[in-house]
């Protein structure tokens, strides 16, 4: 299965979201298909044996819409030197256009520089070069490459447009206003446009002020008009039928003045149709800017890469574009400068700002073996590190493609507003012209029929609908980003604000998941030091947490180990090692028992550990009990906290470990944890996961470990902690990048903010249509005489879009209360 972003262009409303949906659905190998109206981008899974992607091009073109891949191509400029002839510059064209992932490549001999177009994910930079010295001519050092976002720049170009074409929309407007309808508020218009001495002047001068509004608002009559042949009109469809029925109007009145009929100078329309052009564009201009602003969280987070890179080259300082830098390359970054690149320290010691990654403001320390992330600002001293991920395998590229993702997402909130959006203008133009004609066969006149008629086009609005959702997701995913808080899509985000029971596991969640040997108290002959050297020997193979403090407390007493002759781990219970010809165990209880070692001489002992929150690990050996070694991990010091305002949440708190009840209730009883699950094997995690769940609890599972994987996806929501495995973050739907379990509370308050400001929006949206398109269609009037102006009615719909995106705006100030 195949993943691919393509950007669409054309949509007007959620309509056409559904119309470029249904069309790419209809493809044999579409596994999924979902437009995010708000981002105007499509979201495909399908597979490539069966479909290409110029298929599904064509599908989107088929649907009357432009559609283009997202490539995430970037330009660069490399010097080259050696070339003395045009035919030096073929020869590295050809060269280099060779390489897969490179779009364009063309050399200007003049100036001897070759500007290529590539895509990142399939070719490096340093391949680019390497294709020019094969050709045998040598890529000189270059400038940062030039870096353009085509999409970003692609907008604002479309935005640079709609605000010049609504200038001049407002500048022939307000006149033709003023001119329609001056005379009714008292305004006296010169003689030669007088519509009582001149009214074919004053029509004709109203015509001559329409037409540009008209012409500059041509898309809503292309697309309005094509969608309708098509079968699947949308927004455009209901302003080009309502302000053609009113130019068409307007000319049979010239007509008729012509004629001598200057009772029809009273209403022409033409102001009418010009001002709902100028609203509606008002509207999708104030629409654009607004929606520009909901993903100001992923361009944030693209502006924090650093373009240059230092790199050491035969113990050279060389300056670099960060594109060119590869793994293994040692990378030197000075005071007050960004990290390029993710790497491990090989010198010097600083404190990193990881605040862009973790929202955490305190510098990190940093020394040699330690991580540092890109995008990160180094503080106060050098540091040499080799580089481990370049390019799109950095932790901010996989965050920016998680929020990209998680932001193509519908949530199943949606789905109402997408079922209601596929019918609505269908409905609204029959709605129209059933409310014009029953107006105007119970004895009222053609124009109060086609008020009605227009005014019912044009005041309903499926934009609000299919904005409700989107906005509100990509703003809250965005600013989940920012506080380290990154959510994989829609459905997780609102699944957590329903849940009831968060479930952790203890080791390294819970725990900091580095656990010291406390207590060591030998049986029978063997000494304190033999049996430590015992046990570590024996662990020296384990990759368990457990096993590893035992091993950490051998080495800080300088033990040498014995080498064992067989090792084997039993999972959730302990090993079993062979040493100079005698069987070694060590374990939990489970795994004493089922061997047949007998534990009744130190129950007492065990049970004290046990109380104080320590983890015995029992010794045998020959089949006796050697004695036990307690191990104890520390609580993190933000559990407590974290559970605090869980409670005050209302959310139960559950922890899951492999310990004895006895050490699992000690440490529950510190952090204040509702319900303890103890004693559960690993593979069983999974199945208490299931029990809460049939208890009717919607649960949420906090996990680091491989071990976790199974319970994440088992439960309605995973989350893993950031510095986890993999495997963990992987199967997880919410992963924190900071080691705090208050951002739990977050990921929850969050989910709980978004799914309220969606529901704000989607009753907005129902609500305004529910109540504006009956007072179009003339509800008021019987009552109260009451009739809407089409121009007040298109005011009204452009207004309706920008208050939805507002308010999902308003996520932008979320700040979570700890």
């Amino acid at each position: 299965m195949r993943e691919e972003t393509f950007a669409i262009s054309g949509m007007s409303c959620t309509a056409c979201a559904k119309a470029v949906e249904r069309s790419t659905k209809k493809l044999e190998g579409i596994y999924e298909s979902n437009v995010n109206f708000a981002a105007e981008k499509l979201f495909v899974k399908f597979d490539e044996n069966a479909v290409t992607v110029e298929d599904i091009v064509d599908a989107v073109r088929k649907a009357g819409y432009g559609a283009s891949r997202e490539t995430g191509n970037k330009e660069a400029v490399i010097p080259v030197a050696g070339m003395t002839c045009t035919a030096c510059a073929n020869r590295v064209e050809r060269s280099v256009k060779k390489l897969e992932g490179v779009e364009k490549a063309s050399v200007n001999f003049a100036t001897e520089k070759l500007s290529v177009t590539y895509d990142p994910s399939k070719v490096r930079l340093s391949e680019i070069k390497n294709a020019v010295r094969k050709a045998g001519y040598q890529p000189l050092e270059m400038e940062a490459e030039k870096r353009t976002d085509k999409d970003q720049e692609k907008k604002e170009h479309e935005l640079k447009i709609l605000k010049i074409k609504l200038i001049f929309c407002i500048g022939f407007t307000v006149p033709l206003l003023v001119i329609a309808m001056g005379h009714m508020v008292g305004l006296s218009l010169p003689e030669a446009i007088s519509p009582h001495h001149h009214p074919v002047a004053f029509a004709a001068v109203q015509l001559a002020l329409t037409i540009p509004v008209v012409a500059l608002g041509y898309k809503f009559y292309t697309v309005g008009f094509r969608s309708l042949l098509t079968l699947s009109p949308n927004m455009d469809s209901l302003v080009a039928v309502g302000t053609s029925a009113a130019v068409i109007y307007g000319l049979f009145s010239i007509y008729q003045i012509l004629q001598g009929n200057s009772a029809f100078v009273e209403d022409m329309y033409f102001e009418s149709a010009a001002t709902i052009i100028t609203l509606i564009s008002m509207g999708k201009y104030l629409e654009s800017v607004a929606k520009g602003r909901t993903s100001e969280a992923i361009k944030k987070l693209m502006s924090l890469a650093p373009k240059t890179a230092i790199i050491i080259r035969n113990d050279q300082e060389v300056e670099v574009p960060v594109d060119e830098v590869e793994v293994g390359d040692i990378v030197l970054v000075r005071p007050g400068e960004k990290i390029p690149v993710d790497g491990t320290v090989l010198e010097g010691l600083s404190s990193v700002d990881e605040s862009m990654l973790t929202g955490e403001s305190i510098p990190v320390e940093k020394k040699p073996g330690d991580m540092v992330v890109g995008a990160t600002m180094n503080k106060n001293g050098t540091l040499r590190f080799r580089a481990s991920k370049v390019g799109k395998d950095t932790a901010l590229s996989q965050i920016i493609k998680l929020v990209e993702k998680a932001q193509g997402e519908k949530a199943p909130i949606a789905k109402l507003a997408d079922v209601i959006s596929g019918y609505f203008v269908p409905v609204v133009i029959s709605l129209a012209v059933i409310s014009g004609l029953a107006w105007y066969f119970t004895g009222h006149s053609a124009v109060f029929s086609l008020t009605i008629f227009i005014s019912v086009l044009v005041i309903a609005c499926p934009c609000a609908l299919g904005l409700a959702t989107p906005t509100a997701i990509m703003v809250g995913t965005g600013r989940g980003a920012e506080y380290g808080v990154l959510i994989k899509g829609g459905e997780a985000l609102e699944t957590a604000h329903k849940v009831n029971m968060i479930v952790f596991d203890k080791t390294g969640t819970i725990t900091e998941g580095k656990p010291k040997v406390t207590d060591i108290i030998p049986f029978g002959s063997i000494g304190e030091e033999a049996l430590l050297q015992l046990a570590a020997s024996a662990e020296k193979g384990s990759e368990h947490p457990l096993g590893e403090a035992i091993v950490r407390a051998a080495a800080e007493r300088n033990m040498s180990l014995i080498k064992p002759d067989s090792f084997e781990a039993i999972p959730g219970q302990g090993i079993r090692a062979v040493m100079d010809g005698t069987e070694h165990l060590l374990g939990n209880r489970t795994f004493m028992e089922s061997s047949g070692i007998s534990l009744k001489n130190c129950e007492a002992i065990s049970h004290r550990l046990a109380s104080q929150g320590k983890t015995p690990m029992y010794a045998a050996r020959n089949g006796e009990l050697a004695g036990i070694i307690a191990v104890a991990d520390v609580v993190k010091e933000s559990s407590g906290k974290a559970f605090e305002k869980l409670h005050q949440m209302g959310i139960q708190v559950a922890m899951l470990t492999g310990d004895n009840r006895r050490t699992a209730e000690a440490i529950a009883s510190q952090v204040g944890i509702d319900r303890v699950l103890a004693e559960v094997l690993p593979g069983d995690k999974a199945d208490e996961i299931k029990k809460l769940q049939k208890d009717g609890y919607k649960v949420a599972m906090v996990g680091d470990g491989i071990n976790d994987a199974p319970a994440l996806a088992q439960a309605d929501v995973g989350i893993a902690i950031g510095s986890g495995t993999d495997v963990a973050i992987e199967s997880a739907d919410i992963l924190l990048m900071k080691n705090d379990l208050r951002d739990v509370s977050t990921a929850i308050q969050l989910s709980k903010k978004t799914i309220t400001n969606i529901k704000q929006n989607l009753a907005w949206a129902f609500g305004y249509n529910i109540i504006g398109i009956p007072i179009a269609a003339g509800l008021l009037y019987i009552p109260l005489g009451i009739k809407l102006n089409p121009m007040i009615a298109a005011a009204a719909m452009s207004l309706s879009s920008v208050s939805v995106i507002s308010n999902a705006l308003r996520l932008k100030k979320f700040k979570p209360v700890q």
